[in-house]
């Protein structure tokens, strides 16, 4: 499916995830009003859209959005099958007859190809479940009758383009089956085939793929032929990350078990190839024993087992007893081996082309990057007591200790990854430096901003105005920041993090929700949402930049 075009429409439907299900039944079905007296000549502001959807007007938006009306209409089309996949009800349960996408095209005389034509047109769709459990688009019949009312020329018009016939759909397969056996493309193929029947192209491309798809065993084609869009290939990568199997991929794509690969690989070299890997260098990774002698005596963290930090303040304290303490040798060589691993793994993705890397090679990058991530929580882990100390002699109330000590924690990994440990000095010594600047950062903004949030607003007004090509980089590292986020956490995850650091409103200014209206909104407790939320951290960090961390944490 396609991508919404508009980032508010997008951004709002994001939203609409976590509202309850009878208000995103009623918002559906909004949305599919508005499509029908949307027009394609006119243009809406997205104030008015976003009203007539959810029926209230957004305090901001990005720079007051402005759509043309058939942008509109096909971003409200996606909207509309978006919403209804989240919320999709049995065809059983419907008041009226239900047709799919094939029902109607037997119905109406017509090709499903003409179907999909006519949504364009504006016949309403929705996403239901069917009897085999499948979710797919279906039309109302009182939905088609209003469109046949509205549009009579078109059914007219497409009645008269004739369906293949059983005997005409076999001739079509026989010839493909001979002319396949010579040196000519398939586009070649169906070409010739459209010349000597006269059917269309788009006919017989369909017809030949329902067949290959229907009788994989007497493909004419061969599984896997032909271009995959960007959208299947990212969808194939997430489920093979999620662990699906390779043989479900298969079957569920249609490809060959080698387009998988290739594809999953392609995936893996692009994400690689954008991703931050920062470090700190040092003259003795460029040596040629230095991966001997920084690797091999060292003790490998495959199987490492970290306290898993959890539960009320008491709880939290109580496990930290448990952390071993890093000395001073052991702090040096955590760290110079958690910069040498990133070390390798950038310098190995720009020897040679990453589009161009086997699986294997890629492999060998992914797990130094993994070695160094493990390396990082046994620091990280090794430092909690130390956050806690600083956060109780900044703390103003109790109840406030646990939201200092995340805070804290979001320090202490960006300490990690500025740490320089070839000039001697303990890291202690620097993370306190780092984590005490940061609270006194924080928490006079956070008093300053519940005190005087009327001033603040005023003053980021003038700031935007002023400011304007800040505010553009602003903007553009936030949009990125988004998208990393997006690929790399699940969707409750995706809500903790753009609502607690108030990512997905634009400006200078944030609108951040606590750990308790997020908890409170996602029915888990506050201690939850902050074990989520530093799980999270955890993920992004090692995808993101240190401009882009600061971006997140300030």
């Amino acid at each position: 499916m396609r991508k919404i075009q508009s980032e508010n429409l997008a951004q709002l439907l994001n939203q609409l995830r976590f509202t309850p299900v009878k208000k995103r039944q009623k918002q559906l079905a909004e949305a599919e009003k508005l499509l029908k007296i949307i027009e394609p000549d006119k243009e809406y502001p997205f104030e008015f859209v976003n009203f007539k959807i959810t029926g209230f007007v957004p305090k901001s938006t990005r720079i007051s959005e402005v759509i043309k009306g058939i942008q509109l209409a096909e971003d409200l089309r996606i909207f509309i099958g978006k919403l209804s996949n989240q919320i999709a009800e049995p065809v059983s349960s419907q008041k009226e007859n239900i047709y799919s996408t094939e029902e109607l095209a037997e119905k109406t005389k017509v090709s499903t190809k003409t179907i999909n034509r006519w949504r364009h047109k504006g016949l309403a769709a929705r996403r239901y479940i069917y009897n085999d459990g499948q979710k797919r688009f279906g039309f109302s019949e009182s939905d088609v009758e209003r469109f046949s009312q509205i549009h009579p020329e078109l059914k007219i018009k497409a009645g008269n383009f004739k369906r293949l016939s059983t005997e005409e759909k076999k001739k079509i397969i026989k010839m493909a089956a001979e002319l396949a056996q010579t040196a000519l493309s398939r586009h070649q193929i169906i070409r010739q085939i459209r010349t000597r029947i006269g059917r269309s192209h788009e006919t017989i491309r369909y017809t030949l793929i329902n067949h290959d798809k229907a009788n994989p065993e007497k493909a004419i084609f061969g599984t896997g032929k032909g271009a995959i869009d960007s959208e299947r290939q990212a969808e194939i990568y997430r489920l093979h990350k999620q662990g699906a199997e390779t043989d479900e991929l298969i079957r569920r794509f249609g490809r060959s078990k080698s387009s998988i690969y290739r594809i999953i690989n392609r995936r893996r070299a692009k994400m690689l190839s954008a991703m931050k890997i920062e470090y700190i260098s040092s003259d003795e990774f460029l040596e040629e024993d230095a991966l001997q002698k920084i690797l091999s005596k060292q003790k490998s963290m495959k199987n490492e087992k970290f306290v898993e930090l959890k539960g009320s303040l008491v709880e939290y304290l109580r496990q930290l007893r448990n952390v071993r303490l890093l000395n001073r040798q052991q702090e040096f060589e955590l760290f110079r081996r958690y910069n040498f691993l990133k070390f390798l793994a950038d310098s190995k993705r720009h020897k040679e082309k990453m589009q161009d890397m086997k699986g294997r090679e890629l492999k060998r990058i992914e797990n130094y990057l993994a070695e160094a991530e493990k390396i990082k929580r046994k620091i990280i882990e090794s430092n909690m007591l130390l956050v806690v100390n600083i956060a109780r002699k900044h703390v103003r109330e109790q109840s406030m200790l646990m939201d200092l000590i995340s805070e804290g924690n979001v320090s202490l990994m960006k300490a990690i990854e500025k740490f320089d440990y070839t000039k001697g000095f303990r890291f202690s010594t620097f993370a306190s430096w780092v984590i005490t600047k940061d609270f006194a950062r924080k928490i006079p903004l956070e008093i300053e901003m519940r005190q005087k949030s009327e001033a603040l607003q005023d003053v980021e007004t003038d700031r935007r105005i002023t400011a304007g090509a800040d505010f553009a980089a602003i903007e553009q590292a936030r949009a990125s920041l988004v998208e990393v986020i997006k690929n790399e956490l699940d969707e409750r995850e995706q809500y903790i993090i753009l609502n607690h650091f108030g990512l997905l409103t634009t400006g200078i200014k944030k609108n951040k929700k606590t750990l308790v209206q997020i908890g409170e909104h996602l029915k888990l407790s506050k201690e939850r949402v902050r074990q989520l939320e530093l799980a999270a951290i955890q993920k992004l960090r090692q995808r993101l930049s240190i401009e882009q961390f600061e971006l997140l944490t300030e």
